[in-house]
């Protein structure tokens, strides 16, 4: 999707709605089991609809990932017409699509991302506030900038590889899903930055020989 086509405001508007029912299909595998787990602690709590609670964590968590999104698009936006404008960044474009992958590799292995996939591991249910409405929107807020942090490096491989290739969403959901699911979350982790470095290297060593 070329975000510059069209008036700013229906560009904007038209990437929202894609980037939302992107993030739903990758992000569901992963947090359906959490929203469960809420539901779960909601009835055992004693509370009437705790599917509406769990309902309530999901929409407040895919909000945050909105809210991600309405920063990518300005950036993404400004990216395209740099492009349009000077040639050379166009051919420069394979390469650096590279660099970005082989960097969100690392971005797998540092303490940051750790930290947040840790966060992002608890799921929710966990909260030792009372079920309400405020609590249900406030776990899903705090889950949701949480994965938002720890996917950063997905999201900017994304956005190298073509946000809307089905083959990358398909790899990148799996490994959402295996670090945020799999006994050995940080492990996992580990695995898929060390082989993002290497697919980066690999686009970046192509890169250079049609250059």
């Amino acid at each position: 999707m070329d975000p510059m086509s069209g008036p700013w405001s229906w560009s904007a508007l038209s990437f929202l709605g894609m980037w939302v029912a992107m993030m739903a299909a990758m992000m569901l595998p992963s947090l359906a089991p959490g929203l469960w787990r809420y539901r779960e602690a909601a009835a055992s709590a004693g509370v009437s609809r705790p599917g509406l609670f769990a309902a309530l964590v999901g929409v407040a968590y895919f909000s945050a990932w909105t809210l991600f999104g309405m920063i990518v698009f300005p950036l993404g936006a400004a990216v395209d017409a740099a492009t349009m404008q000077l040639p050379e960044l166009a051919r420069a474009a394979p390469a650096a699509a590279g660099a970005v992958v082989l960097m969100a590799g690392a971005f797998q292995l540092t303490r940051w991302k750790a930290h947040h996939l840790a966060c992002c591991r608890e799921a929710s249910g966990c909260s030792t506030l009372p079920p309400s409405a405020r609590t249900a929107v406030r776990e899903g807020l705090r889950i949701g900038l949480h994965c938002c942090h720890s996917c950063f490096g997905f999201v900017a491989m994304l956005l190298a590889l073509g946000i809307m290739d089905v083959r990358a969403m398909a790899v990148v959901t799996a490994a959402i899903t295996a670090e945020r699911l799999a006994p050995s979350g940080e492990r996992m982790a580990r695995a898929t930055g060390a082989m993002a470095m290497a697919a980066g290297l690999i686009l970046i060593v192509r890169a250079g020989g049609l250059a």
